[in-house]
C-alpha cells in the first residue's frame, strides 16, 4: 500500500553492519518467564476465551471452543542468533491446535519443524502464494487469503487484513507470496493478531471495517529505524497505530526473543511504557505480558 517498499541495498546493508559494530547492547536483561503458567487449565479449557504469549509472534488464542497458534515458531535459533528466551509454553504442553494463522513466509514467523510437532489436524491459514509450499511440505488442510478476504471456520470469520511488509525464504522466491494481519471474529469480540508491520495507513482503513477488542501489536526490531521503518514498526508508531484502531487492549509482542534488529526486548517496552504516557491512554488498555502468560476470560 501507499507505494512503499521494503527494498535495501547491499550498500544499505554494509553500512547498517557498520553502525551495528559500534553499539554496545546489553543483551543479559531479557523478558521475564511467568512464575505462574496456567497450562492445566488451557488444557482443559473447552468454552472460555483465553491468550497466551508463548514468545515472538507465537500466541495460543482460545476462542469459541478453538485453540489458535498465530506465527507458530518454538526454533532454538534464528539465522546465527540463538534464542534469547526460551518459549512460554513447551510444544508438548500445547493442547490440540485447530487452527494455526501465519502472517508471511520469514523464518520467525513461519517454521516447518515447528509445525510438525503440533498435536492435532490443524486448518492453515495462510496468505495468497503461499499454499503451494504448504502442498510441497505435504500439508493438504491450508487455504490462501488475499488482503480483505474472509472466510468462516468453527464459528469464528478470519479475514485477512494488509501489512506493510515484504516476504522472502531463498534467493528465488521474493515477495512471491503475500504478508498481512488476521481478525478473528466472533459475536461476542474481535482479535487482531497484526503480524509484521511498518506504520501506514491500513490501521485507519481496518479501523472503518472493524470494531477491535484486542490487538496482537508488534513493538520490536525497530532499530535503526532509518533500515527496517518500513517493515517494522517502532513502539512510539504502535502507540499511534493503537489510537487509530481505537481498540480496547493493546497486548505487545515481535520483542525479546530473537535478535533480529539492534533494539532489545527492554528497549523495546522502555519506549512503549514512555509512549503510552505521553499519549495519556488509560494505564488499563495495556496489557504487558510474561512468557507463557496467560489471560483468560
Amino acid at each position: 500500500m501507499d507505494n512503499v517498499t521494503s527494498y535495501k541495498s547491499f550498500k544499505d546493508m554494509r553500512k547498517w553492519q557498520k553502525e551495528r559494530r559500534s553499539k554496545v547492547k546489553d543483551l543479559s536483561v531479557n523478558i521475564e518467564q511467568c512464575p505462574t503458567k496456567r497450562v492445566s487449565e488451557i488444557i482443559e479449557n473447552k468454552s472460555r476465551t483465553s491468550y497466551t504469549w508463548v514468545g515472538h509472534s507465537t500466541f495460543l488464542i482460545q476462542l469459541n471452543g478453538l485453540n489458535i497458534l498465530t506465527d507458530p515458531v518454538w526454533a532454538k535459533r534464528m539465522g546465527f542468533e540463538k534464542r534469547l528466551t526460551a518459549p512460554g509454553i513447551s510444544l508438548s504442553d500445547l493442547p490440540e491446535i485447530d487452527l494455526v494463522v501465519i502472517s508471511h513466509g520469514h523464518y520467525d514467523h513461519l517454521d516447518f519443524p515447528t509445525l510438525k510437532k503440533l498435536r492435532g489436524n490443524p486448518h492453515y491459514f495462510v496468505p495468497v502464494g503461499m499454499k503451494s509450499l504448504f502442498i510441497r511440505k505435504g500439508y493438504q488442510n491450508v487455504t490462501e487469503l488475499s488482503w480483505w478476504e474472509s472466510v468462516k471456520h468453527g464459528g469464528i470469520t478470519l479475514h485477512f487484513v494488509p501489512a506493510q511488509h515484504w516476504t522472502r525464504r531463498s534467493l528465488r522466491d521474493m515477495n512471491t507470496s503475500h504478508w498481512g494481519g488476521w481478525i478473528f471474529q466472533t459475536p461476542a469480540e474481535t482479535f487482531y493478531f497484526v503480524g509484521d508491520t511498518g506504520y501506514f495507513s491500513g490501521f485507519k482503513q481496518i479501523a472503518e471495517r472493524f470494531v477491535i477488542d484486542t490487538v496482537f501489536m508488534p513493538i520490536g526490531a525497530f532499530e535503526p529505524e532509518w533500515f527496517m521503518a518500513p517493515a517494522h514498526i517502532s513502539p512510539e508508531d504502535s502507540v499511534k497505530a493503537f489510537i487509530e484502531l481505537e481498540a480496547k487492549f493493546f497486548v505487545p509482542m515481535h520483542y525479546g526473543a530473537y535478535r533480529l534488529a539492534d533494539d532489545t526486548g527492554p528497549e523495546a517496552l522502555e519506549r512503549l511504557y514512555r509512549e503510552w504516557e505521553k499519549q495519556k491512554v488509560p494505564e488499563g488498555q495495556l496489557k504487558v505480558l510474561l512468557l507463557g502468560e496467560t489471560v483468560m476470560e
